[in-house]
């Protein structure tokens, strides 16, 4: 049997925080995992300022950035080994902070997976695994989806509702994945115009009114109609979803009423797409799982079994599976699936730092 000891490094784009995740992985004839710590560290106000205008930089700004949230990030991981006591870790698996995700162009960028990573934290580091799958002709995107295949295979489907909702199944003999819309990148912007940083349990959305116009606009939207692989960065929800609803002059609790029907429903759409029958499990995890409004407009429009497994796969899932990720990575094993990107092959995809004084 063989045993792994890593902590799971990830940022998302609802800007929520840096998940840190202490994880054992053990292989024998599959995997398994056991959550250890984990914590969410909240950005600071001047680091949601600084990551949500990142995409307007330069080149040269964008490089001192990066340079900047290296830094950031590695006092971050510091602090969370020192408080928990953690030692002898294989590796730090970190995804970084995406600031640009343009496959169509060849480009991605997540800042946080410099070299440096490793010196400032003393341990060996896998990270930047977006980047050769979108060399290799991929949408750099989604990456969860081995993760799933391997940790939860109990499970037909698995969703994630985080900054947008991505889904990952299995269809005759290839693992489907794909960005279904977004969710927390538009709702939590309109929970915080109401003075919260997100909509509690969808108490915002559930007093709101439908918007039927507004509704059908969302809903008929290009990017739904695409066939896969596909994926969504910050970019579209700022260049498309945001520019449509401000030509709407609706108060917030409507537009996250109506925003919340539209994710329901191109979730649904899309589940009932693929369904070869009824009474399929769904694992719903991320902090939209915690949206009982939007949970209860899913279940409404299909007829699979959901599960909402306990809080700590609800929040670091993403955190646990990119700790996988960079395991696979240390065995140049597989670690991203053509199936799912588009890339032209399977591989083992990120950057392994060595430290090289380490003395454990």
């Amino acid at each position: 049997m063989k045993k792994y000891y890593v902590l799971g490094v990830m940022s998302g784009t609802s800007l929520d925080g840096i998940d840190i995740a202490e994880i054992t992985f053990k292989h024998t004839n599959k995997w398994a995992f056991r959550l250890g710590v984990c914590n969410t560290i909240p950005y600071s106000k001047i680091w949601i300022k600084k990551l949500k205008k990142a995409h307007t930089k330069s080149k040269k700004e964008l490089k001192l950035l990066d340079v900047a949230y290296t830094n950031y990030l590695s006092k971050i991981i510091n602090n969370f080994i020192q408080k928990h006591n953690i030692k002898n870790l294989d590796a730090i698996c970190s995804h970084g902070h995406t600031i640009l995700h343009e496959p169509q162009n060849g480009y991605t960028l997540q800042i946080g997976n410099l070299p440096d990573l490793a010196k400032l934290t003393q341990q060996n580091v896998v990270c930047n695994f977006r980047v050769q799958d979108v060399q290799l002709g991929g949408q750099g995107a989604p990456l969860v989806p081995i993760g799933d295949q391997l940790l939860f295979p109990d499970y037909k489907y698995c969703l994630n509702l985080g900054g947008f909702a991505n889904i990952s199944f299995q269809h005759k003999k290839n693992r489907i994945a794909f960005d279904n819309c977004p969710v927390n990148t538009v709702l939590n912007y309109y929970a915080q115009l109401l003075g919260k940083p997100y909509d509690n349990n969808g108490n915002f959305a559930k007093a709101g009114n439908l918007n039927t116009k507004l509704l059908r606009e969302l809903n008929q939207l290009d990017y739904y109609k695409k066939k896969t692989p596909k994926s969504l960065g910050i970019e579209w929800v700022n260049s498309t979803i945001f520019p449509l609803l401000n030509t709407y002059s609706i108060n917030p609790k409507d537009v996250l009423h109506t925003f919340s029907i539209h994710v329901a429903t191109i979730i649904a759409n899309d589940l009932n797409t693929y369904k070869s029958q009824p009474n399929f499990k769904l694992l719903i995890t991320g902090g939209g799982a915690y949206n009982n409004f939007l949970i209860e407009k899913i279940t409404e429009l299909t007829d699979i079994i959901i599960t909402i497994p306990d809080p700590k796969t609800i929040e670091f899932k993403e955190a646990l599976i990119f700790g996988l990720l960079g395991v696979l990575k240390l065995n140049n094993n597989i670690n991203t699936l053509s199936s799912v990107t588009g890339a032209t092959n399977n591989h083992s995809a990120g950057n392994v730092f060595v430290y090289q004084n380490r003395t454990d």
